[in-house]
């Protein structure tokens, strides 16, 4: 795996910030709000077309964030902990929960450039020819398109709520220009705003990419700085494999040493996730003195 090419460290890095009036909308006319959602999605566009963000990280650390949401639709209450430990400690042949099933679902579906294909590996149960026309919905705005899916999706399937929101980021992203799915509509909606049809509907969800673009986007900015970091101090490590590790933390929310371990020893990748610490790159995210995991 080649790193990612991201610009080198930069202490005064800086990506936009989200204003507090638009993170906090709480508009109640349509045309309010969707001013207001329309600079957010500015905001976000820009973003993902930003050399300084590592941008497949940046997916799967939202990607986490929005299953943590979607988890919690059916009573569940996962932390992000959790759920790594439901996909990273998952044994051969072990189901990974219901949960756990949600992040891999999300997981899936922000790893590959979208297509009918990639969304049916994200979403078995979910027809090729529903995904298509999911794709293809017509909104006078990104917003609106994905309005649009998240309600056709849910009126045929009211307790589908992964799915619905999968689509509807998809149609979202598509409808900006970008290859891969990022997760935006689920970062901020929760069950009684699913329940909603109509202009209601619409409403909240132009609500909704305001207060996700306030999550999404400082996200975005630490992780800028941190990828910065990692490849500042890679140029230090002397392990065989190195520029392989290190892509593979540019790119997943959260790595094991047994991840590495294709491409170097057991004690090497232990070894080299430790350095790695203590040089201030990685983190160590569980807390735990066994079945540790990684991340930027």
């Amino acid at each position: 795996m080649t790193r990612p090419n991201i610009p080198p460290a930069d202490d005064n890095l800086t990506l936009p910030r989200v204003p507090g009036w638009m993170a906090r909308c709480t508009a109640e006319a349509i045309e309010d709000a969707a001013f207001q959602s329309g600079a957010a999605v500015a905001w976000l566009d820009l973003t993902a077309r930003s050399p300084q963000v590592p941008q497949a990280l940046w997916r799967a650390r939202l990607a986490l964030s929005a299953a943590e949401v979607c988890a919690g639709f059916s009573g569940r209450r996962e932390t992000a902990a959790q759920l790594r430990d439901a996909q990273h400690l998952l044994r051969p042949g072990d189901h990974p929960g219901p949960a756990g099933e949600v992040f891999q679902q999300w997981s899936v579906a922000v790893a590959r450039p979208i297509s009918v294909m990639a969304l049916r590996q994200a979403l078995p149960a979910v027809s090729a020819e529903q995904i298509a026309l999911c794709l293809d919905a017509i909104g006078r705005n990104p917003v609106d398109r994905a309005t649009a899916v998240l309600e056709a999706v849910l009126t045929d399937a009211p307790r589908a709520e992964t799915a619905a929101l999968i689509l509807a980021d998809a149609a979202f992203a598509t409808s900006l220009g970008w290859d891969h799915l990022l997760p935006v509509m689920a970062l901020s909606l929760r069950s009684r705003d699913l329940r909603m049809r109509g202009d209601d509907l619409r409403r909240i969800c132009h609500r909704a990419v305001g207060a996700a673009a306030g999550q999404a986007l400082p996200m975005a900015a630490d992780l800028a700085r941190r990828a910065s970091r990692l490849l500042a101090v890679a140029p230090k490590l002397r392990a065989k494999g190195a520029e392989r590790a290190v892509g593979l933390f540019l790119s997943r929310d959260a790595v094991a040493p047994s991840a590495l371990t294709s491409f170097m020893s057991d004690r090497a990748a232990r070894r080299l996730c430790d350095r790695l610490v203590d040089l201030g790159a990685v983190r160590e995210l569980t807390g735990r003195d066994t079945f540790r995991l990684y991340g930027v």
